[in-house]
């Protein structure tokens, strides 16, 4: 995003992510199979909470936020998308995940505290990061039966779909007005095809499969990823606070994922008694 946004302005960068994501997805056959006509509603809520809302507040929050405290707000997407699980199966998420989300968002915090200060940090912003995680973790729930029911492509490639549309009207002027690099062309690319189509794709199969906390828990990569990518990419330096962070970005990770494998056993322990 951040190489993209040299030639274009946020809108435009929202817009055309969804452009190459959706043409993406478009050259694979599986997206194009039919889903069930009760779930057309939901796949289209699902493009604008999922896609559309969230991924428009990014960048013009960004201009009153440091980078550093976007990222350690992002780390509170798995505790949402748990809240808002536990209320949807009135079923609170075990210890080890509690402690998970704990370690993982304190992890974020601690990559954040270099950079903390830089930038506006006004209260719009954090607002419109607020509203974009609360939208994350509702629709992360949302994203569960209808990718279990249709099945992951289908159901991104039509919300890609609903976002692209929605988009259009900012967007479509700005990606007319660009400023056109090599470098910012290759990270709109990537951004399209890959953070776009195939991340969201992969998402929603985790999702419906490992279900909505566990799948959240991967956004404590995000921070650990960026971290690298702006020391190859963009020659930026690493204080040894932001390594150590990162370090429990993946610990929250990990527990999370041992939390909800062992709720599960559980589960599968009960009701196999209950036959016997």
């Amino acid at each position: 995003i951040a190489e993209s946004l040299e030639a274009l302005a946020p809108d435009g960068v929202t817009f055309l992510r969804f452009v190459i994501g959706f043409l993406t997805l478009s050259l694979v056959p599986g997206a194009r199979r039919p889903v069930l006509q009760r779930d057309r509603v939901g796949i289209a809520w699902l493009g604008v909470l999922w896609l559309a809302f969230p991924m428009s507040m990014f960048p013009h929050a960004e201009q009153h936020l440091s980078s550093a405290l976007t990222g350690m707000l992002n780390g509170a997407i798995p505790l949402i998308a748990a809240g808002a699980a536990a209320l949807v199966a009135w079923q609170a998420p075990s210890r080890t995940v509690i402690v998970g989300l704990m370690v993982g968002f304190g992890g974020a915090a601690v990559m954040a505290l270099p950079g903390i200060g830089a930038g506006g940090n006004s209260a719009r912003g954090v607002l419109l990061i607020a509203a974009a995680l609360l939208s994350y973790g509702v629709a992360i729930n949302l994203a569960r039966p209808l990718q279990q029911r249709n099945g992951a492509l289908p159901v991104v490639w039509r919300a890609l779909a609903v976002a692209l549309i929605l988009t259009a009207p900012l967007g479509a002027p700005a990606v007319l007005g660009a400023q056109w690099s090599p470098r910012s062309l290759v990270a709109i690319l990537a951004l399209g095809c890959l953070g776009t189509a195939a991340a969201n794709v992969i998402m929603a199969v985790a999702a419906g499969r490992l279900g909505p906390t566990r799948a959240s828990a991967t956004t404590f990569l995000i921070p650990v990823v960026a971290l690298l990518l702006g020391v190859i990419v963009r020659g930026e330096r690493v204080p040894a606070v932001a390594i150590g962070g990162g370090a429990l970005c993946l610990a929250g990770a990990w527990l999370m994922r041992r939390g909800t494998s062992q709720q599960g056993r559980g589960r599968s322990f009960r009701v196999t008694g209950v036959a016997k």
